[in-house]
C-alpha cells in the first residue's frame, strides 16, 4: 500500500470530524436528546433489538469518526437502556470506535512516526510508553486529563500495540461510563423540570479521587520496575 493510500482513512476521518464539528453539533447535543426523547422511548419499546443495535452502530460512528456527541451519546445510553444494558453498551461502542481510530491512525502514519522518534525527548516517551503499556495506557483512560480523541491517537502515533491499547481503553473507561450512564439514566426528571445534567460530576471528589485512587494503582507496577532497575 503506497504513503497515500495509507493516508486516506485518517484524513477521511479528520475532514469527517470538521464537518461533524461544523453540520452536526446541534443535531448531536442535550436539546435535540430532549425534543426527541418522546419518539426515541417509543421505537426502543416497539423495537428493542434494532434500537440497542441502532443505538451501539451510531455510538461507534461517533467515536470513529471524532464527531461531536460522545457525551450526549454516552447520556442517551442511560436514557434508553437504564444503568444495564446502558453502561455495557456505552462502553463497547466506545472502545471499538476507539480502535477504529486507532488502526486508521497507526496505518495513517503512526508506523512511520514511531520509526522517526529517535533522541530527545519524545523517543524517551516513546520507550517509556512501550515498556509500561498497559499501566500507562490504563491511568490515560481512568484520568480525565487527556481528550478522548487525543488519547486515541497518541498511542498509534508511539507504536503502542493494538491488544494493550484495546483491553485497557474497555476496562479503562468502565469509571467514567458508568457516571455518565447514572447521570443519563436520571434524565427523565430532569426533563420533567426542564433543566440541563450535571456533567460536572466527573470532577467531584466522590467521583474523581476513587479514580485517582485506581489510577494510582495503575501506576505501581511502574514504580516497582523502576524501583528494580535502581536497584
Amino acid at each position: 500500500m503506497t504513503r497515500c493510500a495509507r493516508l486516506i482513512p485518517i484524513v477521511l476521518i479528520l475532514c469527517t470530524a470538521v464537518a461533524g464539528a461544523v453540520f452536526l453539533r446541534e443535531r448531536l447535543s442535550f436539546e435535540a436528546l430532549a425534543e426527541n426523547r418522546e419518539a426515541l422511548l417509543a421505537y426502543r419499546d416497539a423495537h428493542f433489538l434494532w434500537a440497542s443495535l441502532g443505538f451501539i452502530a451510531v455510538y461507534i460512528v461517533i467515536v470513529g469518526l471524532s464527531l461531536p456527541g460522545a457525551t450526549i451519546a454516552t447520556l442517551t445510553g442511560g436514557f434508553l437502556f437504564g444503568m444495564f444494558p446502558g453502561t455495557f453498551y456505552n462502553v463497547l461502542a466506545a472502545s471499538i470506535g476507539a480502535v477504529c481510530i486507532f488502526l486508521a491512525a497507526r496505518a495513517g502514519f503512526g508506523a512511520s512516526l514511531a520509526e522517526r522518534l529517535q533522541g530527545g525527548s519524545a523517543s524517551r516517551l516513546q520507550t517509556a510508553l512501550r515498556e509500561n503499556q498497559w499501566s500507562a495506557l490504563l491511568i490515560m483512560r481512568l484520568v480525565p486529563a487527556l481528550p478522548f480523541v487525543l488519547a486515541n491517537l497518541l498511542p498509534a502515533m508511539v507504536g503502542v500495540r493494538l491488544l494493550p491499547f484495546a483491553v485497557t481503553t474497555f476496562f479503562g473507561i468502565i469509571p467514567a461510563a458508568l457516571v455518565f450512564t447514572s447521570v443519563g439514566a436520571g434524565l427523565g426528571k430532569v426533563f420533567a423540570r426542564g433543566e440541563r445534567p450535571d456533567l460536572g460530576v466527573i470532577f467531584s471528589a466522590p467521583v474523581l479521587l476513587p479514580l485517582l485512587g485506581l489510577a494510582a494503582l495503575s501506576a505501581v507496577p511502574i514504580l516497582l520496575k523502576k524501583r528494580k532497575k535502581g536497584g
